[in-house]
């Protein structure tokens, strides 16, 4: 998939209700805000998602694959500022290279974390500083590995709030699954729907 066809699609038509609404928890909780960027850029006419694995010593999801995104902070003014300062923090995507296309409906995790999904396209290749700290790894899978529903995996997990499906993404080496394969869920499916 191109740049532009991906953009004719993502603006074609307001987001669907969110698929995710089966992932809430059952039972009432304080979720913590946070925003991720969903980084697009396109390379030999084909688009490509932005990628971390985090690093092993972190307390949230230490080594899972993720987009480059935190918590938000009382000073960020909104969740666009808060995706754009973590992934310049994390990975070292400038936000002057980004333009914001939108965003998606907040996914609650199990972890306790309400994720805004902010995309964006970057207007070139991008060039990276890794906070080792945060990140282990950065990678970039093509879009259209996520369009493809044969990539697609769920399985059923119960714990004390009850039965939630979880999305499994693989590539490659790389376990994609939970929370980062669920936004990729929703986003292929917004356009996959737009498919004209």
């Amino acid at each position: 998939m191109t740049k532009n066809e991906f953009l004719q699609r993502f603006n074609l038509s307001q987001l669907a209700k969110s698929n995710n609404q089966e992932f809430l928890l059952t039972q009432p909780k304080i979720f913590t805000p946070s925003a991720v960027l969903i980084a697009l850029f396109e390379k030999n006419n084909q688009l490509h998602v932005v990628l971390t694995k985090r690093a092993k010593h972190l307390k949230h999801h230490p080594g899972q694959i993720s987009f480059p995104g935190g918590k938000v902070e009382a000073f960020d003014k909104n969740h666009i500022c808060t995706a754009l300062r973590e992934a310049h923090e994390e990975v070292g995507i400038e936000k002057d290279d980004c333009e914001i296309l939108g965003q998606l409906h907040p996914f609650q995790t199990m972890s306790g974390f309400s994720i805004t999904p902010v995309v964006a396209m970057l207007k070139r290749s991008p060039f990276y500083t890794i906070d080792e700290n945060e990140v282990a790894e950065i990678f970039h899978v093509p879009f259209h590995h996520f369009l493809s529903t044969t990539q697609h995996y769920t399985i059923e997990v119960i714990n004390k709030t009850g039965q939630h499906p979880v999305h499994f993404m693989p590539y490659k080496s790389y376990n994609i699954w939970g929370a980062t394969a669920a936004i990729l869920n929703d986003l292929s499916l917004h356009i996959r729907n737009n498919h004209t």
